[in-house]
């Protein structure tokens, strides 16, 4: 029976592999070789790598793919994607390339607003904690002034502070809501050093104010962070065109166009179909977080949020057609950076931003909600004409031959028999089986 180990941290990396083997994986012999199999050969990068996280073993790969002719508001972009799934940077490049025939992607950032808050309980009298913290806002802001001095002087900072009283929902309960602009930051790191700063001067002010020394009653900060959801810091990315440019040798403009707007409708009615459409607009806009090193857990939550906001869970995107124009566009809450973290760190962080025509936070924002954009019209329009399944399943063919230790001249054959025949893991598996007798 497995026993709990104490200081694994202090552990060099050899002896926590070797406890990992002799503990976890004693039936597999080669564990510790292929841990070591994907350590970097250059010893300063691999540091790099192991500095990133506590307790690193090995480096974890995923491939970094690009998604070209994207023409973003006359400009030109190539999209560096970091995902696993087969499909993503094919069904980025397709639309990508629709598009720039039909005008290409337009998009523009209405507000860049992120925001935290102060949590604390007060059981005393409304009239009192709103009395104080009017008295106590200015020296709010003066407690920060350290700590805010670089962004000021770029422009941003602290912008607002809000009393909120949330006690009819849960008793005593109070928050101060905070908004900042970081500009190019992220601002996680700066958004949680004012918040924790201004929370212990509003503590420590509240032991001085009047009233509640008379009453024995003072506020108490429960904590105090930033809030992932940011429907204040938004963008919006938008495509149209007229019906008749829809019109494929595949499909018919007005027919098409017109099955997309339901989809769209559809996807903003049933939450159950919502939640498959909009994990289709994260697959490109996650895959474009991680290769420029931002925070995609923190998106995710923050969008996924906001397609909550009216109390049910509905599609990120819209659609219609007025007047013989087709219009798609999307709204997405992003908080994203481009300086600190990882940006300035991971060396293929900073060749994605390279790629990327090195954008400040506003270009990537503008960026992001196109690759979703450009996601979800893939897959919409695959599930209204072909089927999700055909061109997925032709990207998926790759990694069911691996599965089968295919070989170079195995998979060519396997590629072209494919080319005329629907794939499917039974189909592939028998194609195999026949090829080699």
């Amino acid at each position: 029976m497995n026993q709990p180990v104490s200081g694994f941290s202090k552990k060099s990396k050899e002896e926590k592999i070797e406890w990992l083997a002799e503990n976890y994986l004693q039936n597999n012999p080669d564990s510790v070789q292929i841990l070591k199999k994907y350590w970097n050969e250059d010893a300063s990068l691999q540091q790099l790598h192991d500095d990133f996280i506590e307790n690193t073993l090995s480096n974890y790969y995923l491939p970094f793919g690009i998604a070209p002719n994207f023409l973003i508001n006359g400009k030109l972009f190539a999209l560096p994607m970091v995902t696993e799934e087969s499909s993503v940077v094919a069904a980025a490049s397709n639309a990508a390339k629709f598009w720039l025939e039909r005008g290409g992607f337009m998009a523009e950032v209405i507000s860049t607003e992120k925001n935290g808050q102060i949590h604390f309980n007060f059981f005393g009298s409304e009239k009192s904690i709103e009395a104080f913290f009017e008295e106590v806002k200015p020296k709010l802001r003066e407690s920060i002034q350290s700590i805010e001095k670089n962004m000021k002087a770029r422009g941003g900072g602290l912008l607002e502070l809000l009393l909120i009283d949330k006690s009819h929902i849960l008793d005593g309960y109070y928050y101060i809501h905070a908004s900042f602009e970081t500009l190019d930051a992220m601002g996680a790191n700066f958004i949680n050093s004012c918040l924790e700063q201004m929370a212990h001067t509003f503590e420590e002010e509240a032991r001085n104010f009047e009233t509640f020394q008379k009453n024995e009653t003072y506020p108490e900060v429960v904590m105090s962070i930033l809030s992932n959801y940011v429907p204040e810091c938004l963008v919006r990315a938008e495509v149209s065109c007229k019906v008749e440019e829809l019109t494929t040798k595949h499909y018919d403009g007005k027919q098409f166009a017109e099955k997309f707007v339901r989809a769209i409708e559809i996807a903003k009615t049933e939450s159950r179909r919502a939640v498959t459409h909009n994990k289709g607009i994260m697959n490109g806009v996650d895959a474009l977080v991680l290769a420029t090193g931002n925070d995609f857990r923190a998106v995710e939550a923050g969008v996924h949020a906001y397609a909550a906001r009216n109390s049910y869970y509905g599609s990120l995107t819209h659609a219609k057609i007025e007047n013989d124009l087709f219009t798609f566009w999307i709204e997405l809450p992003l908080a994203v950076g481009t300086v600190g973290g990882l940006t300035s760190l991971h060396p293929l962080t900073k060749l994605a931003f390279e790629i990327l025509q090195k954008p400040n936070a506003k270009e990537l924002m503008k960026i992001l909600a196109v690759a979703g954009l450009a996601q979800n019209f893939a897959a919409v329009r695959s599930l209204v004409t072909t089927g999700i399944q055909k061109g997925h399943m032709k990207m998926h063919l790759m990694n069911i031959l691996n599965q089968m230790h295919a070989s170079k001249e195995e998979k060519e054959k396997a590629l072209e028999y494919f080319i005329t025949n629907p794939v499917s893991h039974s189909s592939a598996v028998d194609f195999l089986k026949k090829l080699r007798g």
